[in-house]
């Protein structure tokens, strides 16, 4: 690794992969003025990969997927509709895309960067949904950057 190679801290929850594509796919996010926050947890017991919050209040979640055995084991991602206006998957260059849903959004992704190849639908969330979502985005982006000044006791959230 050089000076010049970004270093990628995991939360021990990703494989190295999948920590590249959260970092680009996040960066990403940003260009659009979203702010992210990842492995946010649900109400459904779930924690969405990375969950984006536009300047307007829409909420997009973000399902990575390093590699197909990934997708294949994973059957829980139709959940995270319930809770956003739209739905992506995340993945890499050497992904095999056509096994991933056509009515889904999909961004490739990379350490460095991401891309939107395919938007995702639209479908506009309940409004007590929606401030549900907002609020547990607020209070998990809040306590993590608290945490960072003051790395005491820690509430999952």
């Amino acid at each position: 690794m050089s000076e010049s190679d970004p270093v990628i801290i995991s939360d021990g929850r990703q494989s190295p992969i999948a920590s590249e594509i959260q970092r680009g796919t996040c960066r990403l996010m940003r260009t659009f003025g979203n702010s992210v926050v990842t492995e946010l947890s649900l109400s459904s017991g779930h924690r969405a990969d990375i969950a984006a919050l536009s300047r307007t209040g829409e909420i997009w979640i973000v399902e990575i997927k390093s590699c197909l055995a990934d997708f294949r084991a994973d059957d829980k991602w139709d959940a995270y509709r319930n809770h956003c206006d739209r739905f992506f998957f995340a993945v890499s260059q050497d992904f095999p895309l056509d096994v991933l849903p056509p009515d889904t959004g999909l961004i490739l992704a990379d350490r460095y960067s991401g891309a939107i190849i395919r938007e995702a639908p639209e479908h506009k969330i309940a409004g007590a949904r929606r401030k549900a979502v907002t609020l547990r985005f607020a209070r998990a982006a809040a306590t993590r950057l608290q945490s960072l000044q003051d790395p005491g006791p820690v509430s999952d959230l």
